[in-house]
């Protein structure tokens, strides 16, 4: 199909459910600022929704073959962003790391005190031999993005690579940092999170 937005949603889906990417690209484009909006409005975090963002929609595309099953789009879509806010505080509340933040919180009443903390030694040597271990694509746009502050539409311009690109390769980036460190014995979900603060 052509990127035309005008289709019907059940028309959509059905090409989607056949496979059809730019059908999906035009599912994405209707939704997505919303789905965006609401998870920002949750975690207060622009990395963190944005990573939940391309979860919801990376899991809606891989499973398309049921796609057509999903009735009222729009509702789907909020209660799926809402479950996974939610479950995202579960696991990061469950940690000992976010305990040991709630508490310095607590204390201290100063956030980036408390992620300063956390990111102090070994940990922090940590997360920088996590980054040291990405392909030297991801290192890049990682390091563009979380180092010199850059958006995806600025690193897509200086590296010549798509906006879609460059946000796949970040989540692709971030899930293998998160990886690497929950084999080290770190929760690299929370970790990200305070590191990510740090920077913005």
């Amino acid at each position: 199909m052509s990127a035309d937005s005008n289709y019907s949603e059940i028309e959509i889906l059905r090409l989607i459910a056949e496979g059809d990417e730019q059908a999906f690209t035009v599912l994405y484009n209707r939704y997505w600022n919303k789905v965006y909006t609401y998870l920002l409005r949750m975690t207060k975090s622009h990395e963190i929704a944005e990573e939940l963002l391309y979860d919801i929609f990376t899991k809606l595309w891989t499973g398309r073959e049921l796609i057509t099953e999903i009735q009222h789009m729009d509702a789907f879509l909020s209660k799926v962003a809402y479950n996974k806010a939610i479950s995202f505080f579960r696991y990061t509340a469950s940690q000992r790391k976010m305990q040991q933040y709630v508490a310095q919180q607590m204390e201290h009443a100063q956030v980036d005190d408390a992620a300063d903390k956390l990111l102090e030694g070994e940990t922090r040597e940590l997360l920088q031999e996590a980054i040291r271990q990405l392909s030297p694509q991801r290192k890049l746009v990682f390091t563009l993005s979380r180092e010199q502050g850059l958006t995806h539409e600025q690193i897509a311009s200086q590296l010549n690579l798509s906006t879609q690109t460059v946000k796949k390769t970040m989540s692709n980036a971030l899930s293998a940092i998160r990886e690497f460190l929950h084999k080290r014995g770190v929760e690299g979900a929370l970790l990200l999170y305070f590191y990510m603060e740090s920077k913005k």
